[in-house]
């Protein structure tokens, strides 16, 4: 019953910025935790930064220091700030919206966004 739509991937160069940006839409629903998972080529997809309902925020220690995600419970929007982009960092963005259904979390994942940084 929630849907997310994703944006924000482009190529950008090495040093580079990007913001991405998940929208969830729907019925009424109670927000749990929202992240961002990334999937380079051959690899397998891993977490790159969530944010809970308290405001804790997790990262990957490839990315610490350089994003921040971010949340607009009134937009249902979960953000992901990137700077200083790598080359490394170039992968398949997945959003990730935990739903909160009575004592139970659904879990939602978007289609994804590319990121691809340039050498």
């Amino acid at each position: 019953q929630v849907q997310l739509v994703e944006s924000g991937g482009g190529l950008v160069q090495t040093g580079g910025s990007l913001r991405l940006s998940c929208a969830a839409f729907g019925s009424i629903f109670s927000l749990n935790y929202m992240a961002w998972y990334r999937q380079a080529p051959g690899q397998e997809r891993d977490l790159v930064a969530v944010i809970t309902t308290s405001g804790g925020e997790d990262y990957a220690d490839s990315v610490k220091g350089r994003f921040t995600i971010s949340r607009d419970n009134a937009k249902n929007t979960v953000y992901l700030q990137m700077n200083s982009l790598k080359p490394e960092d170039t992968a398949v963005y997945f959003c990730n919206v935990a739903v909160q259904v009575g004592s139970r979390a659904m879990d939602y994942w978007g289609k994804g966004t590319l990121v691809t940084v340039s050498s």
